[in-house]
């Protein structure tokens, strides 16, 4: 046995177990972004993880450790601590190599005082040529490192900076590491994980609540859930904790929706105790601010220390998220929700005091729209609206129609209408959402007034063709707007985005979503780019993603939306409208690609906000989508409930499209299963519900009508299996959507029209295997599945001629059951280089109880071989008995599956 130096004799239990790796999560999720197959991890010899806590990062290097371990390298484990003891941190890394190797004579020659002789770096030095020497591929993870002495970071940089190329390091730490790493990140000789990074996304909210909950919380509460804590882990979990102490977790969520700031300091109550009574005041007064900056905080709080404590604050405790320049802060939902229940609990007059001192800074600092808030919030009116009139506007033309109407909540139409610009933006933000039909009033006496400025009536026509376009009116967005189609373009670069946007949606109403793309391509293509119009670019994007969604390029749509949703989330939030919009383009594409759970990610805590904001276009689709994904989960009790509530914002938004295409989509459901008289009566109803005489002089909204109304008598036709009737609508629905350049419709209707003609006459094989094809060129994979179950049987057997298809898996399958759901967890050696191939499979055969002659026979060799490999299994764990093998292997992370 090895010996250690007598100096340490003391320490030597207390770095063991600072040598043993945390005990994984039982809910640990795997997160393959953040995997070692990531492309950013892939070779990389040195890893650091900065980031506050209550991040994770512990929770990573646990997941990183199984799978290097399932790799075959074998993985040292640190856990810093503050000692100044040089000896202390080489005898770590010396016990480390020993407890998670199985090296036990490992630092043989470093033992007997030979460190202090040495010194610190030779002693490293030492300690990195020893591991040169092994046969290792060896991980070292040190945890913790900001615990570290700053006498130890000069050694922890010597090491990383001359590691063999059979060793890789893995560091983590709150922060401070930056002058060890940075020469090395220059240079791309090492991956960096931040906060953000560690930070959940939704989809991955989704994965960690099901695998906890299982089908007792739907997507939606996940989503709400993913909203309130920001994908802040410590967040999530304290939230998950709290979901677990009720029989129905969705009421959980929903408690702290409805109870607001009350139920969420409750939830972190426990993390804000933690703080002395000087910090408690210190956050409770910042927390008035959205945005926090140091030089904000000496204002508020008039502390001389103010920027320091907030720096400190950041560093140590979880509740922060740091901005890009590292100034700005702000404070996550749930801390800021909690301290702001307490703020509210403060005098009056003090609340106004801070308020007041908020809206002075904010107002020099030029952040007009929160210094407005502020002035509100402290009593001063007249102050208030004349900041709303300056940030209000430049706030909606930026994407943030939210805060306007928080605004027409608290003005009096008096104000409204002594500040112009802030009516302006009430009306910007009326136009786009489903009060457009008040934005006309808003500005109807500026379009009436002969000596209005040209930009600014220009202006008014953008609002009303925008209006028009929200209120689905396609005839009137075209009238409003076609005088400034071929006007002089505006003098304003933002205007001139504008401009090119509206034109974009003019090309699609007209049936063109190729010379829609080419508007927006004629706009990039401009020199004057100005930041401002940065929202207006995004918008443009949507209009290109809807017009590849338009014509059923699929496969194009989805690779150009999900880098656009991807930065618009980033940007403005998830259920901004902008991104419900784009969000609802990508749901429709991937569905039709059968990513199914992508969509319902995509689509949940999501709905709503199209029913109010979107374009109608978005809330079809949006709601058709979702109608889909239940039916194909086997839900239609589901599916025709969200057609209904289709059906009923129809009505409320008085859009009778969106009516018709939930009775069109239920028919189609019905139809599925020849339900003849249920689809007779939902006919009846569309006849009766919509006067479409009244929209026959409107022809761009009678040919989107149109279509699906054809569609609804056609598989009502099928219901009933009158074939000969089926072919003759399905016929002229296909004018309207060849008229328009619908390409999914196109291939839909082509395949049902196939059907009808088989059944009809024999004919329509060249049909079907055309719609097939086209299916497959544009990616749409569920397309003439979901038509109807007799075209989704015929499509497979076309399908099923091409090996190379995917679209032969596509029918509706039975679930999987989730792995590890039944039956008994059998032990598992995992693959490493610690254990030989021969001794894993001793130690799984220990792990069942076996004794050495039932080993024997289980491998087919002597009982003596089996008693060799037990020795040295011994002697790798440093155990003294089979059960306490098998135990240090659990801990260790080289056994799983037993318990």
């Amino acid at each position: 046995m090895s010996t250690v130096p007598r100096a340490a004799d003391n320490s030597i239990p207390e770095l063991l177990l600072k040598t043993m790796p945390p005990r994984s999560p039982r809910h640990l999720l795997v997160r393959p972004r953040l995997g070692l197959d990531d492309e950013q991890f892939r070779d990389q010899a040195l890893t650091i993880v900065q980031a506050p806590a209550g991040f994770g990062k512990t929770s990573l290097l646990a997941q990183w450790r199984r799978e290097h371990l399932a790799r075959g390298a074998a993985v040292a484990w640190i856990s810093a601590d503050g000692s100044e003891d040089p000896m202390r941190f080489m005898l770590s890394l010396i016990l480390a190599v020993r407890s998670g190797c199985g090296r036990s004579n490992f630092g043989r020659g470093l033992s007997d005082g030979a460190i202090s002789s040495l010194g610190e770096l030779d002693g490293i030095t030492a300690w990195l040529a020893e591991i040169a020497q092994t046969a290792l591929q060896l991980v070292l993870v040190v945890d913790e490192a900001e615990r570290l002495a700053p006498a130890r970071f000069e050694g922890l940089s010597y090491l990383i900076h001359n590691a063999p190329a059979n060793l890789r390091l893995v560091v983590a730490a709150r922060g401070g590491l930056d002058p060890i790493f940075a020469d090395l990140a220059a240079y791309g000789h090492c991956s960096v994980v931040g906060p953000e990074q560690l930070r959940f996304r939704s989809e991955e909210t989704l994965s960690l609540v099901r695998g906890r909950f299982g089908n007792r919380v739907d997507a939606d509460t996940c989503a709400r859930l993913h909203e309130i804590t920001e994908g802040w882990p410590l967040g999530l979990q304290i939230a998950l904790t709290a979901m677990e102490r009720v029989a129905d977790p969705r009421l959980a969520v929903d408690a702290m929706f409805a109870r607001g700031r009350g139920q969420r300091e409750q939830l972190v109550a426990g993390l804000l105790a933690g703080f002395s009574a000087d910090e408690s005041d210190f956050l409770v007064r910042v927390a008035v601010a959205d945005l926090i900056h140091p030089d904000l905080c000496v204002a508020l709080t008039g502390r001389t220390d103010a920027a320091e404590m907030l720096a400190r604050l950041v560093r140590d405790t979880p509740i922060f998220v740091v901005g890009d320049d590292g100034e700005w802060v702000r404070l996550h939902n749930l801390a800021r929700d909690a301290l702001r229940a307490r703020f509210d609990r403060l005098p009056e007059a003090e609340r106004k005091e801070l308020h007041s001192r908020a809206m002075h800074w904010m107002t020099a600092h030029g952040m007009i729209e929160h210094a407005a808030r502020h002035a509100h919030a402290a009593g001063q009116r007249e102050a208030a609206c004349q900041l709303a009139e300056q940030g209000l506007y430049d706030a909606v033309l930026s994407g943030q129609q939210a805060a306007v109407f928080e605004w027409l909540d608290i003005l009096t139409p008096d104000e409204l209408s002594r500040f112009p610009r802030l009516r302006l933006a009430a009306a910007w933000a009326l136009a786009l959402s489903e009060r457009h039909e008040e934005a006309g009033r808003l500005v109807a006496d500026i379009q009436e007034n002969p000596d209005v400025d040209p930009d600014l009536r220009y202006e008014c026509a953008l609002i009303l063709s925008g209006a028009a376009y929200y209120g689905d009116l396609p005839d009137r967005c075209v009238e409003v707007f076609a005088p400034w189609i071929d006007a002089a373009p505006p003098k304003h670069p933002r205007l001139r985005q504008m401009h090119a946007n509206r034109l974009s949606f003019l090309a699609l109403l007209a049936g063109d979503p190729g010379q829609a793309r080419r508007y927006y391509q004629q706009a990039l293509s401009r020199k004057d780019v100005d930041p401002t119009q940065a929202y207006a670019a995004r918008v443009g994007e949507f209009a290109i993603g809807l017009s590849y969604v338009w014509e059923g390029q699929i496969k194009i749509a989805e690779d150009f939306l999900r880098p656009v949703l991807a930065r618009t989330d980033m940007e403005l939030g998830r259920r901004h409208p902008l991104s419900s919009m784009l969000s609802a383009l990508l749901a429709a594409a991937v569905y039709e690609r059968d990513e199914l759970d992508e969509a319902v990610t995509l689509l949940a805590n999501r709905l709503d906000v199209l029913e109010r904001v979107g374009t109608p276009e978005t809330a079809l689709l949006g709601y058709r989508t979702a109608a889909r994904i239940a039916a194909a989960q086997g839900m239609e009790h589901r599916a025709l409930d969200l057609l209904e509530a289709l059906h009923a914002i129809g009505v409320s938004r008085s859009l009778p499209r969106l009516c018709i295409v939930s009775f069109a989509e239920q028919a189609r459901l019905h139809a599925g299963r020849f339900r003849a008289e249920t689809c007779r009566m939902l006919v009846e109803r569309m006849d009766k519900t919509i006067a479409m005489p009244s929209v026959a002089e409107k022809p761009l909204l009678f040919r989107a009508m149109e279509h699906p109304r054809l569609m609804a008598h056609a598989w009502a036709a099928i219901a009933a299996q009158d074939w000969g009737r089926a072919g003759d609508l399905l016929a002229q629905a296909a004018q309207p959507v060849e008229a328009m350049r619908l390409g999914r419709a196109r291939i839909e209707i082509m395949g049902l029209r196939a059907i009808a003609l088989k059944r009809t006459y024999g004919e329509g094989d060249e049909m079907l295997r055309e719609a097939w094809n086209l299916a497959r060129t544009y990616g749409l994979m569920r397309t003439l599945v979901d038509a109807h179950p007799l075209l989704g049987d015929a499509a497979q057997r076309i399908a099923e001629e091409d090996p190379r298809s995917r679209m032969a898996g596509v029918l509706t399958t039975a679930r999987a059951i989730r792995p590890g759901g039944l039956g008994a967890k059998v032990p598992h050696a995992v693959p490493s280089m610690v254990l030989t191939p021969k001794e894993r499979e001793v130690l799984e055969l220990l792990a069942r109880n076996m004794s050495n002659k039932e080993v024997a026979l289980a491998l087919d060799v002597g009982e003596e071989t089996v008693k060799w490999h037990v020795k040295n299994l011994f002697g790798k764990l440093d155990a003294g008995t089979r059960k306490h093998a098998v135990r240090r292997a659990q801990m260790l992370g080289l056994l799983e599956g037993s318990e």
